[in-house]
């Protein structure tokens, strides 16, 4: 649910990801903007596949994106990248965990078209466990080919756009060599979307809504 009534400002966000950087790049310049624009803004943030180095580098990497944050609480769990439907009872007990101890007004979660196993799983689940909140599903360019039509973007500067690139390759050395992660194909995508958008500078990033419930104020 999305409040319309000024006198309820963004306070709580929840950002999900399966693996170290999917947060960063599927809503990372979102999160900047969002943490700077909205003073005290309370941030969770939940990496469920990330062991060993590359849950090092998930730390960092939130650290750095967070740093505006009113406050940041960050969760990064070592289930095995790639097996996460495999071990279905351990991920929902870490949802229905969460469920329990956050409340959020937007929720940050993979796009239920992913052709990833893993994505779509942490899609699922987020939909089961936060049944009245407002979920925003971002995107994860790969080889797949699964990029989707989304209908919310969110305008970036171009110095947002630079900066989560920046931080994405600041953070990730371990992903370095991998085809798909370079500058060229982040700042690509959210010029795509920045197209669609009409975006002022030129960038966005693009996330899908499934379902939306506006609120006027509270009497």
């Amino acid at each position: 649910m999305l409040s319309l009534y000024p006198a309820e400002p963004l306070s709580r966000v929840l950002a999900i990801g399966c693996h170290a950087d999917d947060i960063e790049i599927g809503c990372g310049g979102t999160l900047l903007d969002l943490t700077r624009s909205n003073p005290g803004l309370e941030v969770d943030w939940v990496v469920l596949a990330a062991p060993g180095e590359r849950g090092d580098e998930a730390r960092a990497s939130a650290a750095a994106f967070l740093a505006a944050a009113g406050s940041a609480r960050v969760e990064v769990h070592g289930l095995r990248d790639g097996f996460l439907p495999h071990l279905g009872t351990e991920v929902k007990e870490l949802f229905e965990d969460l469920k329990g101890r956050v409340d959020p007004q937007v929720v940050f979660t993979h796009t239920r078209h992913d052709l990833h196993q893993d994505h779509r799983l942490a899609c699922e689940l987020t939909w089961n466990t936060f049944r009245n909140h407002l979920i925003l599903e971002y995107e994860i360019p790969k080889v797949d080919g699964d990029l989707g039509r989304p209908n919310v973007f969110v305008p970036l500067s171009v110095a947002t756009a630079e900066e989560k690139v920046t931080l994405l390759e600041r953070h990730f050395p371990s992903q370095s060599g991998k085809h798909w992660f370079d500058r060229e194909l982040f700042l690509g995508l959210m010029r795509v979307r920045g197209m669609e958008a009409v975006a002022p500078e030129r960038f966005a990033e693009a996330f899908t809504c499934r379902k939306l419930t506006l609120a006027g104020k509270r009497t």
